[in-house]
């Protein structure tokens, strides 16, 4: 860009140096500025406030370069400042390290016997082999072999865990043997000792039966 700005000839409309007091061209002497020098000079005085702006722009963007480094550097110091380290001491008593379980629980071996539920037993009778008695009693010589009896419950297994006891009404007609039965109950065996009528007792826990013996002469 030139020092000085271009004017344009009135003569033969031709531009040249603002420097010049006549037209290089036709010899035309300059009169005043000349045509169009009010638009080069506005053009210029533009430039000018755009080449300050720009240069108050540099200024501030120097500036903030050059402060912020040293705020941030501050700041960060004043951070690390303020955090606290945590204290060994309250680490160690913090509620949610106790949860933690090595070993896994196991489940005791044996169920203590307030938890154990009793099964009702709803029927019991004597039986002999597999088979009830016939109206729930049975002939029996003195000269014959002894009879083996049992048990049955109602529902099965019920009688797990309770008492089983066996009795003759009256030993003199009579007598009875506890033997291990089927399934590993106590069964009885039955000997006739003396002509007449008895009678033949079982009880399973609280619930009790009974059949009768004959022993005829």
């Amino acid at each position: 860009m030139s020092i000085a700005n271009d004017i344009k000839c009135a003569r033969c409309d031709r531009k040249y140096s603002g420097v010049r007091s006549r037209c290089p061209y036709c010899g035309a002497r300059r009169i005043g500025r000349g045509k169009y020098t009010e638009d080069s000079d506005n053009a210029k005085g533009k430039m000018l406030i755009s080449v300050l702006i720009c240069a108050v722009f540099a200024v501030g963007v120097g500036i903030l370069l050059l402060t912020n480094p040293v705020e941030a550097d501050a700041g960060g110091s004043g951070n690390d400042s303020a955090i606290e380290e945590p204290d060994e001491e309250e680490e160690d008593d913090d509620p949610l390290l106790e949860l933690v379980v090595d070993d896994p629980i196991e489940p005791p071996d044996e169920i203590p016997d307030d938890i154990i539920i009793p099964v009702e037993i709803t029927s019991l009778i004597i039986i002999y082999g597999q088979s009830p008695l016939r109206d729930n009693e049975f002939t029996l010589r003195t000269t014959e072999n002894v009879i083996p009896l049992n048990f049955r419950v109602e529902p099965p297994g019920a009688e797990s865990g309770l008492e089983v006891r066996w009795w003759s009404e009256d030993t003199d007609v009579a007598e009875i043997t506890v033997v291990p039965g089927i399934g590993g109950q106590p069964g009885v065996e039955v000997n006739a000792v003396g002509v007449g009528n008895t009678r033949i007792y079982v009880k399973v826990g609280d619930v009790e039966t009974s059949c009768i013996v004959r022993v005829p002469r």
